[in-house]
This record gives C-alpha cells, structure tokens and sequence, in this order.
C-alpha cells in the first residue's frame, strides 16, 4: 500500500470516528423540541466501485414516501419521520430503545472534488434499507 493511501485511510477513519462521537452526542444529550426538529441519526454504509456510489441507510418502519433525499456540494441529506407506533395513552412503556421522531443524516461523500455534482441513479427501500445510487461524472 502506497503511504498516501494509508495516510488517506488514516485521515478518513479520524474523521468517521468524529462524525460517530458527534452523532452519539447529539443523540444522548438533545433538548427535548417539536417534531420537526431533527432528534436521531440512522446508521449508515458508503460503499464505492470503480463508476458508481452506494449509500445504505438502516430505515427500519419508515415510510417509503416519507424520506426526502438532498444532493448537495460533496454529500447527500436524508430526512423523514419514524412515528411512534403505540398511541395508547393508557399504555405502561417498560423500555424504548429504538429512537422515534423525525431524523436527519447528513453523509459526505468520498469525492476528489465535491463541486463535481453526482447523478442520484437509484433510490429503493427494501426491507428497511434505503439504497441510494449515484453515478459518477468524470473527473469524480
């Protein structure tokens, strides 16, 4: 492996590690707000190949035409609403541990130069997986 590689990889893996330490901060110590307010983060995977970009994000019980995608300079935005599914008031909760409410990821992508736009290709959610798929434009 040629140094720039490994120095590449290692700057890559301290900025993930950040975004991670950033993420769980957030999501341990909001303020409680209105719904409109971003309250979570879903996990997600940026997987690439030689033409093309994927981006899979973890969206169990999320309502397909609910999920708003935003291209923008060197990343995507993807936001929606998982509603609470018990609306019982008479109901006891003994533990909740999957985050409700509405959600926002912000996910950079690994390009040389983030002003080269990339072309959203794909957008399918199967089983609780969001795929989104773009293509890469030359000099990308």
């Amino acid at each position: 492996m040629r140094s720039r590689d490994l120095s590449t990889w290692m700057w890559g893996e301290a900025l993930s590690l950040l975004e991670q330490a950033d993420r769980l901060h957030r999501q341990f110590f909001r303020v409680a707000g209105s719904e409109a307010t971003p309250t979570w983060e879903p996990p997600a995977d940026v997987v690439e190949s030689a033409d093309s970009l994927q981006v899979h994000i973890a969206l169990p019980g999320v309502a397909a035409d609910s999920i708003t995608v935003v291209i923008e300079p060197g990343g995507v935005v993807v936001s929606a609403l998982r509603p609470f599914p018990c609306r019982e008031i008479e109901a006891h909760i003994h533990r909740i541990e999957i985050p409700y409410g509405r959600f926002e990821r912000r996910i950079m992508l690994p390009l040389e130069d983030p002003y080269i736009p990339m072309d959203l290709v794909g957008k399918q959610l199967v089983d609780g997986l969001l795929t989104l798929t773009f293509r890469k434009k030359e000099g990308a």
